[in-house]
């Protein structure tokens, strides 16, 4: 049951093997929690046994935002169950989630990614050029982890790169110059190595990146930068985000370049925008510091 419905998510639906990967552990945790272990046992699952299984994760410390996700994705499962017609109620239509607690986006500072900084913490062999290329990617185009590594070197000219986001929706974000060269000779030392890939972005030995790995050296670079306990590709991404904003880059604009399909998405980033504008203002304005008696 769970095989065909992860073929139905990529082939149908065509959700990236990452959100794939998600939708499959979430509902396997809930199939072990509730032994079950025939098409027959979907029909006896009930509110109460879900109800159940959030009890458990919550004790389990399992934050409400990760519960939520869990749920969400056994929702979308329960759907796809009943439309096939293994099931004739859905026990998850009146089962509500605990309240997410609102987290903003945490981001690097713009003075902890002073670039005579950041060239430093990178080598001129294969890998150095090509991790500084990663980090540089993420940071100055916002793109995601699974957009990065699906990144094909047609899809990169000298002035934009061409990204395949989420459903499948394709966007041109523009890049640098400096940018554009580095990836100029990364080009060159793919060349100069006999590799040859559809991607952008390989290992020496020619083989595609995979998640862990440039979750691993991203981690590492941003713990010499930066002394925040977040340290991932997608701390990249909102770096960006937070970075054009405050630079006065307009929702609608950077709802485009990140990919989002609503500006409910992108206005998250208004916070710690206001919260910069705020800090700037305390620290010029003559009044700034002063406190109301």
């Amino acid at each position: 049951m769970l095989e065909h419905f992860i073929q139905y998510l990529s082939f149908e639906k065509r959700y990236s093997p990452h959100s794939i990967g998600a939708y499959e552990h979430d509902i396997q945790q809930f199939i072990d929690f509730a032994d079950i272990s025939s098409k027959k046992d979907f029909q006896e699952v009930n509110s109460f046994l879900i109800r159940g299984w959030i009890v458990q994760l919550i004790d389990d410390g399992i934050s409400n935002r990760s519960v939520n996700r869990k749920l969400a994705s056994l929702r979308t499962y329960f759907k796809w169950l009943r439309k096939e017609g293994e099931i004739t109620s859905n026990p998850l239509a009146k089962i509500q989630g605990p309240k997410n607690e609102k987290r903003l986006p945490v981001f690097v500072k713009e003075s902890e990614l002073d670039p005579a900084k950041t060239s430093l913490l990178f080598s001129s062999d294969f890998n150095g050029v090509r991790d500084e290329l990663m980090f540089e990617l993420f940071y100055q185009t916002g793109i995601r982890l699974s957009e990065l590594i699906g990144l094909k070197d047609s899809d990169v000219s000298e002035q934009h790169i061409k990204v395949l986001g989420k459903r499948s929706k394709e966007r041109l974000i523009p890049i640098s110059n400096q940018l554009s060269q580095t990836i100029q000779l990364f080009r060159k030392m793919k060349s100069k190595m006999n590799i040859e890939s559809p991607k952008l972005f390989t290992r020496e030995n020619g083989k595609d990146l995979y998640p862990t790995l440039v979750y691993r050296k991203i981690n590492a670079i941003l713990g010499t930068l930066t002394t925040s306990d977040k340290k991932s590709p997608h701390v990249l991404r909102h770096t960006f985000a937070t970075h054009l904003l405050n630079r006065g880059t307009g929702l609608e604009t950077l709802k485009d370049l990140l990919g989002h399909a609503n500006l409910s998405a992108t206005q998250v980033y208004t916070h710690n925008s206001f919260a910069q504008l705020t800090a700037v203002y305390a620290q010029a304005h003559p009044r700034g510091m002063q406190k109301t008696k």
